[in-house]
């Protein structure tokens, strides 16, 4: 029997890429993160850039997309019922969440905060339980005109922040614990003033091998140097050479700078050396291990978990249970 395309996957693909081109398009520099599959109930990151500036302010997307969903007509926008699950992992998730409601047609995208202040209760019908239903209002249209109230849904305090970017960083921590590597790539554009770079995190086993891409992002560090900035970006985790990329690099660059070659014989002969001409460069320190075209520097660093790391798995861990404590109440 012949397979069938989930018509309503290929509906939802179609807003996804929909929701990102009008966040390139029309939200100034905002970054549209699409998600893994692993994550059933977020399609997308969005993060917030003032300026310059990545904020590190993120929101989760739920897109979807068909006609199907603009049936439901409520004064001043369209209902959006709720799968139980659904409602309650987007409450529970480490980000503000929005359901996205994408319009091929007028090449529009509608959005509504989850957040139980919005939830309408629904009626039993059916023989099918109550259950929750949300409001998407046609005035909320993504674009422009939406980043200020965006911006304050994502808002939060730094403490706040930090603690949202360690869970979303738990799956990673997770791979390290169960003996996986993770590496962070970067490409530097080393010419430009933006700082530009584009970095992706792939996770590979013991041996270096069944590499596996976990997320794509672009940074702009300005004028702050990469060797600062990259460690930065994952402070759960000691950031280190990644030694097969490196030890394989620095052997090119040794035969480069130190190898002559003799005609007559067809030799190759070294002026020092491998272990005298390795002594002199810090293997400790991060560096590129290769340039192209002295446009773009590229770095390949592995991560290890550290302190920080080790203790928020114990803090995950305890959160995770049921077992009442003693707390003060708050005044």
């Amino acid at each position: 029997m012949a397979k069938i395309r989930d018509v309503q996957a290929v509906h939802d693909r179609e807003g996804v890429a929909g929701v990102q081109s009008i966040v390139t398009r029309r939200m100034k520099r905002w970054i549209f993160r699409e998600q893994p599959t692993d994550d059933y109930g977020i399609d997308a990151q969005l993060e917030i850039v003032d300026g310059e500036v990545v904020t590190g302010k993120l929101i989760g997307l739920q897109i979807k997309s068909g006609v199907s969903y603009f049936r439901k007509q409520a004064e001043g926008g369209w209902w959006f019922y709720l799968d139980p699950d659904d409602l309650d992992y987007w409450l529970k998730h480490s980000l503000p969440v929005l359901v996205i409601l994408y319009d091929e047609s007028r090449d529009e995208a509608f959005w509504q905060y989850v957040d139980e202040k919005v939830l309408v209760a629904t009626k039993q019908r059916k023989g099918k339980p109550a259950g929750r239903k949300l409001l998407i209002p046609e005035a909320q249209i993504l674009g422009q005109d939406s980043m200020l109230k965006l911006a304050e849904v994502a808002a939060g305090d730094a403490y706040e922040l930090r603690i949202r970017r360690l869970r979303l960083a738990l799956p990673w921590i997770n791979l390290l614990r169960t003996g996986r590597r993770i590496l962070l790539e970067a490409d530097e554009w080393v010419n430009k003033t933006s700082g530009r770079g584009d970095l992706s995190v792939v996770s590979v086993d013991d041996a270096n091998e069944d590499r596996q891409a976990l997320g794509k992002w672009t940074v702009l560090a300005g004028y702050r140097r990469y060797e600062e900035v990259l460690p930065q970006l994952v402070p759960w985790a000691y950031v280190t050479v990644h030694e097969e990329t490196y030890d394989e690099a620095d052997h090119e660059a040794y035969e480069a700078e130190e190898g002559r070659y003799d005609k007559e014989d067809d030799t190759v002969y070294y002026a020092q050396s491998f272990e005298d001409w390795h002594e002199f460069r810090r293997q400790d320190e991060l560096r590129p291990y290769g340039n192209s075209a002295g446009e773009v520097d590229h770095w390949r660093l592995e991560l290890k978990l550290n302190q920080l790391g080790e203790a928020f798995l114990l803090v995950d861990e305890f959160a995770e249970g049921d077992t009442p404590l003693l707390a003060p109440e708050v005044s």
